[in-house]
């Protein structure tokens, strides 16, 4: 507690440091990485939360039972050394670390894995009311969760599920305390206690989450002394408080600034291409864009070479289809691109009988991943005019946009924008194409798209065990939505982050997340 209480008195007398002193002097204490977020957190319990946000704090805290590997989407041991797959896909049995304790002291043990995955998937669990848990259908499959002993526990599912590896590495598989979450029921998210590199130190509302290396990591203490998450919210406050040593690292920078700090040999400019997609959701249901020949109408007239090329400056690439090209394994490279090509749009548009259609378009303001909405949907809704077709664009906040899109496209809303990063092939697709995947049946179908065959194609290939056979359902379904044009296929960013030139050893992950174990700044 003490080497706690002193970190925290140099954090406060850095801070005002910073504070008082001009831009040109102002400078982070040494071994402190300051890290300018894009928002308030919105809960420090990985299962109650569903933002990018919010994940790159607590992949620092936590551990799950396995983790994606340095630079890839394939999973590795962490809270398991090993584990075992039954030939049949539907028992998995995890070998636990020895001696790994939780930053409360507790003992990590096989019946605290099994309290994590209750709690957030049986009703009658004493603690499921400390949720709710957003995610939890990440673990549907499982049937039963059984601590063997204190380093065995064994997962039986209901069915063959390929993605339930990369879904245990994913945040809504961190591993939590069930100790603090007795004690500090629905506040645990204020108090959280993981096994990570990093324990919590502090939250300050609307000013900082600080958080101080665990020096009784299983994975060996990390280099920096603590870190500190700032919230701001204003992308180019982030960007002066980078420019005057006020942040140490800056996530999300807005794609006209990225060449100010490529040019300033004091930075480090960081770009990764991941999974992502931004595309535009089309109401399948009801309007002129029932008709698949308005769908690859719009695929047609929007020149998603322009919007990546000038409106994000060359920070994403033109999508091609429902998966990104970051699963490699997945992707089906011999899609080709809606091209931009008004005259076939028109031609398809007339063949329609929609010559004079007037469309509503839903547009956000912003939201993680969104990248430029605003920019972007003046530019979508430029292109389609065009073709002839008239666009009534409607901006929202972006809690309240979700709120609209997210139970279905009404009737009368034709078109809304939308981003998805997601740690596995089958996430996007399966949440947001099957039929059975419709608002009503709580997917994120929101355009009412329904295909028999994408169904089928999709169920098979996450019961497929073979990675190989599953690429090969993957890459089928690929062809048929891409014909089937549910959505426009816009773009796949590349994500980026800057730093001081001081700040070593950071890499961004394809995951979007950021690991900070190896960081050092001296």
């Amino acid at each position: 507690m003490d080497r706690l209480s002193g970190v925290l008195r140099v954090l406060v007398c850095c801070l005002l440091l910073i504070t008082l002193t001009s831009p040109s002097v102002a400078q982070t204490p040494a071994n402190v990485l300051v890290v300018g977020q894009i928002a308030e957190p919105k809960s420090l319990d990985p299962h109650a939360v569903t933002a990018l946000n919010d994940f790159r704090i607590l992949i620092n805290l936590y551990d799950g039972l396995v983790r994606f590997k340095d630079g890839t989407l394939e999973v590795e041991p962490a809270l398991a050394e090993s584990w075992t797959i039954s030939d049949d896909g539907k028992t998995y049995t995890f070998n636990l670390r020895k001696g790994v304790q939780f930053h409360d002291g507790s003992p990590l043990t096989a019946e605290a894995i099994k309290f994590n995955f209750e709690r957030m998937l049986d009703e009658k669990h004493p603690y499921h009311d400390t949720g709710p848990f957003p995610l939890a259908f990440f673990f549907s499959p499982i049937e039963k969760v059984e601590a063997i002993d204190d380093l065995h526990v064994r997962f039986e599912l209901k069915e063959p599920y390929a993605p339930f590896l990369s879904n245990l590495a994913y945040p809504t598989g961190l591993i939590i305390s069930p100790e603090s979450v007795k004690k500090y029921g629905k506040d645990y998210g204020r108090h959280p206690a993981g096994t990570g590199p990093f324990h919590f130190a502090e939250w300050v509302s609307n000013a900082k989450v600080v958080i101080v290396r665990n020096d009784k990591y299983w994975g060996g203490a990390p280099p920096l002394e603590a870190v500190v998450f700032r919230p701001i919210t204003d992308a180019n406050t982030r960007m002066a408080e980078m420019l005057s040593g006020g942040v140490d690292l800056m996530v999300e920078t807005p794609p006209d600034n990225l060449t100010v700090f490529e040019k300033d040999s004091g930075f480090q400019v960081y770009q990764q291409a991941g999974p992502h997609l931004w595309f535009l959701i089309l109401n399948n249901k009801k309007g002129p864009l029932a008709d698949r020949r308005m769908r690859q109408a719009i695929n047609y007239a929007i020149d998603k070479k322009a919007l990546v090329e000038n409106v994000l400056q060359g920070t994403a690439e033109v999508a091609k289809g429902p998966i990104p090209p970051a699963f490699a394994w997945a992707y089906n490279p011999n899609l080709d691109a809606y091209a931009y090509d008004p005259d076939k749009a028109r031609e398809l548009i007339k063949a329609a009988g929609h010559e004079v259609a007037q469309l509503t378009f839903y547009v956000t303001e912003g939201g993680s991943g969104m990248l430029e909405p605003v920019a972007m949907g003046a530019a979508i809704q430029a292109d389609l005019a065009k073709v002839g077709l008239q666009v009534k664009i409607e901006t929202y906040e972006w809690n309240t946009f979700l709120s609209k899109v997210n139970p279905g496209l009404p009737e009368g809303v034709d078109m809304a924008e939308m981003a998805w990063m997601t740690n596995d092939p089958d996430t996007l697709p399966y949440l947001a194409l099957r039929s059975d995947a419709w608002p009503d049946k709580g997917g994120f179908n929101s355009g009412y798209y329904a295909n028999p065959k994408v169904d089928d194609l999709l169920e098979r290939a996450r019961r497929a065990t073979d990675q190989n056979q599953r690429a090969a359902l993957y890459k089928e379904m690929q062809v048929i939505v891409q014909e089937d044009a549910p959505w426009a296929f816009i773009a796949n960013w590349k994500q980026n982050a800057v730093s001081q030139s001081r700040v070593k050893n950071f890499r961004l992950q394809p995951s979007f997340f950021l690991d900070l174990r190896e960081v050092k700044k001296p």
